[in-house]
């Protein structure tokens, strides 16, 4: 008897082991590097929540949340009115994370980085209009660079992309022609190029390939040491990708947003000095009422952390944090999520 009352007493002084949580995610190429960072450490503080991630692009990672067979999705191009009103799980709230370039990568070994492009430019080259390195619209921006007479490769994402729609943003707001055809979008008819899938397949076929141009966030060409180019602004300077600039096209949007907004709001070709016109959110999609409330619970606790202790490790990556007056109504944006 006492063997057996002692026994009893050991099992209930035995503290119950919390349940691990697995949170599953699916979407953009664009934020991989500090998504995985964030996921990596969060789990170091928080042992029993695992979150995986599937970087499968923005227009993958929107088709498995509204089919409900992820938890969160993330998109660098906000879903549109038709896409949130065929989601099968309600409202989803777009949830700004962190701020990004998309830069234009080339490979022209002796021509060094910061070769200056225009909008107007680069939607000419996409369009297959200019197709030498050496054209006289290229030429005019680079005085004094020995621009090479050879063919330009063009390198496009082939699968559905938020950096496309980033990049196709912006050059229909500074290209009537590109606005009228083939316009923005995740997914483009493009009318020349080469087709590359994910932001690390565009990085690594123009890293491969002399004469090639392309675009992919600047984490990617960082990582793979390309060379980007100056592009010219709002106004009219020619700025090179990084923190520094990429916050300053955040700044002035943030300062504009009314308290109501739902954050699906383009950055591109920002106005001011000092910005990079190829800007962008990146957002993480989460129903405004989940399916398992202790699952969403964990995931809010997590997206708040990405809020506020996580932005710290963003510079480190190549991503600009959010604006701090963001993220306090971020925060309780995502306190709202049951």
């Amino acid at each position: 008897m006492r063997r057996t009352f002692l026994l009893m007493a050991a099992l209930l002084a035995t503290p119950v082991l919390a349940q691990n949580v697995q949170i599953d995610g699916a979407g953009a190429t664009f934020p991989y590097p500090i998504y995985s960072k964030w996921f990596s450490d969060y789990n170091k503080l928080h042992p029993i929540v695992q979150i995986s991630y599937q970087s499968i692009g923005s227009g993958g990672g929107i088709r498995q949340l509204s089919e409900q067979t992820v938890d969160f999705g993330a998109t660098d191009a906000p879903m549109s009115d038709a896409e949130l009103g065929k989601a099968k799980g309600g409202s989803i709230l777009h949830i700004p994370t962190a701020l990004g370039a998309v830069v234009v990568i080339y490979n022209l070994p002796n021509v060094p980085a910061g070769l200056k492009l225009t909008g107007e430019v680069l939607a000419a080259i996409y369009q297959g209009q200019i197709v030498k390195w050496n054209d006289a619209r290229i030429a005019s921006l680079n005085a004094g660079v020995a621009l090479p007479a050879t063919d330009i490769l063009v390198v496009h994402r082939s699968d559905g992309s938020g950096t496309t729609y980033v990049f196709s943003d912006y050059l229909a707001k500074v290209s009537p022609a590109w606005a009228t055809k083939p316009g923005k979008g995740k997914e483009l008819q493009w009318p020349v190029g080469l087709g590359a899938k994910g932001n690390d397949g565009v990085s690594g076929q123009v890293k491969q390939t002399p004469g090639a141009i392309g675009y992919t966030e600047l984490a990617y060409a960082n990582q793979n040491k390309l060379t980007t180019a100056a592009i010219r602004n709002a106004s009219g300077e020619f700025v090179a990708p990084s923190i520094e600039s990429v916050t300053a096209a955040a700044s002035g949007a943030v300062a504009k947003l009314p308290p109501d907004t739902d954050y699906r709001v383009s950055i591109v070709n920002a106005e001011g000095k000092g910005v990079y016109p190829i800007s962008s959110f990146t957002w993480i999609i989460a129903y405004g009422k989940q399916g398992d409330a202790a699952k969403g619970k964990k995931l809010t606790d997590f997206l708040k952390w990405a809020l506020t202790e996580g932005q710290g490790l963003e510079a480190a990556l190549d991503y600009a944090p959010l604006p701090e007056s963001m993220r306090t109504a971020l925060v309780t944006k995502v306190e709202s999520v049951q």
